[in-house]
């Protein structure tokens, strides 16, 4: 049960068991389900992988900037959508008890995406502008209708929670495109975007023991973004190594034309 908010500053720092298990928001099974099978499953090795791997890629991403004292190579439109991700997701935090793990990252992610923002700030004249050219607002106004519509309770907290969801599928898509616009491969950057890639890749191994461990186990949401995510992520690997890409003329032109629209609008 969740304390009362004056009670419950970040959810107590310290672990909490709940009555079914450490029973956390990225654990939620909408409906009847047993919550201890759940959260037991849901603590397995595939998760753990992904949570290390994508604070691995967010400290590669803070280090490359600080090591070429630049934001080259960097979208600064992929910081924004994370930034939006954490804070409209971990609300949670003022919701419930947690464990010190979940509080950590949690925190963290919320941290180091606000400072990445600053540092981008502080970085002006080394941002590549012209080659980060993702419409962030069409990516932002299609997930908030998407969260409205398949949101599973329409409250504050679940539809922020959903929208979150279905954002963090296209976090990655203008680094992406910026990538596809960059003929640079800096060593910093190409990690950092395989460990934010590869992380979702293990997600989804989590997904999917879940759901072979618990039939009944359903998470839409997650799973569309994971599966949007992975596919531009192995594109991306493929384009970067071997030099072909199914996806980049396509997503380019998409890019553009959407771009040229906005452009008229705007005048």
């Amino acid at each position: 049960k969740a304390l009362p908010w004056s009670l419950s500053p970040f959810a107590q720092i310290l672990p909490v068991m709940s009555e079914g298990g450490n029973v956390d928001s990225m654990d939620k099974l909408h409906g009847v389900t047993d919550f201890s099978a759940l959260t037991s499953y849901s603590w397995n090795v595939f998760r753990y992988l992904g949570d290390y791997m994508h604070l691995a890629g967010v400290i590669v991403l803070l280090l490359t900037m600080a090591k070429n004292q630049s934001c080259a190579g960097l979208s600064m439109r992929t910081q924004v959508i994370y930034f939006l991700i954490f804070v409209t997701r971990y609300l949670d935090l003022f919701d419930h008890n947690q464990t010190a793990y979940l509080v950590f990252f949690k925190l963290t992610y919320i941290a180091t995406s606000a400072l990445a923002l600053v540092v981008f700030t502080q970085m002006q004249a080394t941002y590549e502008r012209q080659k980060d050219t993702c419409n962030i607002v069409i990516i932002l106004a299609a997930c908030f209708v998407a969260a409205i519509l398949l949101t599973n309770e329409l409250t504050v907290l679940e539809t922020l929670w959903t929208y979150s969801e279905f954002l963090e599928g296209f976090a990655m898509v203008p680094q992406y495109i910026f990538c596809y616009r960059d003929t640079t491969k800096d060593s910093g950057v190409t990690l950092y975007v395989i460990f934010l890639g590869g992380y979702r890749v293990f997600y989804a191994l989590n997904w999917i023991y879940k759901k072979y461990k618990m039939p009944q186990y359903m998470d839409v949401q997650s799973w569309i973004g994971g599966l949007v995510d992975i596919a531009f992520f192995l594109d991306y690997l493929n384009y970067r190594f071997r030099g072909a890409s199914i996806l980049r003329s396509m997503v380019l032109r998409v890019d553009e034309k959407i771009n040229e629209i906005s452009d008229k609008v705007e005048l």
